[in-house]
């Protein structure tokens, strides 16, 4: 589903020098995968995250989404792509306490300039329905637990019916009871709807409990 080839990602530091973030990486994800991304810090898998979530280009290679090579599309191209294609959950939720746990789920559609195939709100209340949080529809991020809000973060990377669900330390805030939850229903999410979930993390613990590890250090994959 998404091969990156022989990409490099640099960055300019001190006028001419070079900072090498990735060096020469490649690696395919297929469709269906349960897999983790792992290393330590400054080890690469934060860049190389965004890289698969389109959310940087690299500075050299190619990054083919079933086999079209998005380094070809403009900016707009690739902010539509990245809005269908990619869900994202993120360690800190990066939930807005000013919108409903409802409007914070329906976000993503307000950006999507495609026609959708389903009624938004309905598609909404039955994932909250299905996530064990229907009857926080109308609360607050900051009046729901750490768990709750991490739900309505999965929720909200479930909306556009993506192919992917990109997770960056999605229990990094949790305690061990309720990351244990996330996780289980992050490969619920996996086996049951098919989805393709990649977890970027640095704890060996959580990385085990994917069904493939990529493990990065000093920018390569080994």
């Amino acid at each position: 589903m998404i091969t990156l080839k022989n990409i490099w990602k640099e960055y300019p530091i001190d006028g001419e020098e070079l900072f090498v973030a990735l060096r020469d990486v490649s690696v395919t994800i297929e469709r269906g995968e349960f897999s983790s991304l792992i290393g330590p810090s400054g080890s690469g898998k934060s860049t190389l995250m965004h890289l698969i979530g389109l959310l940087d280009k690299p500075t050299r290679g190619d990054i083919l989404i079933e086999g079209k090579n998005i380094l070809e599309y403009n900016d707009d191209e690739i902010s539509s792509l990245r809005n269908e294609f990619v869900g994202f959950v993120f360690q800190q939720f990066n939930l807005i306490n000013k919108l409903t746990v409802l409007e914070n789920i329906l976000l993503p559609t307000t950006y999507t300039r495609k026609k959708l195939s389903y009624n938004p709100t309905q598609k909404a209340m039955e994932i909250m329905e299905r996530f064990g949080i229907a009857s926080k529809a109308k609360s607050y991020p900051n009046r729901i637990s750490g768990g709750q809000q991490q739900r309505v973060a999965i929720a909200r990377a479930l909306i556009m019916s993506p192919s992917l669900i990109l997770a960056d330390e999605p229990t990094g805030n949790l305690d061990t009871k309720t990351g244990k939850e996330i996780m289980k229903l992050l490969a619920q999410l996996n086996r049951e709807d098919t989805i393709t979930v990649l977890i970027v993390t640095h704890e060996k613990d959580i990385a085990a409990q994917t069904k493939r590890k990529i493990e990065i250090v000093d920018g390569r994959i080994i």
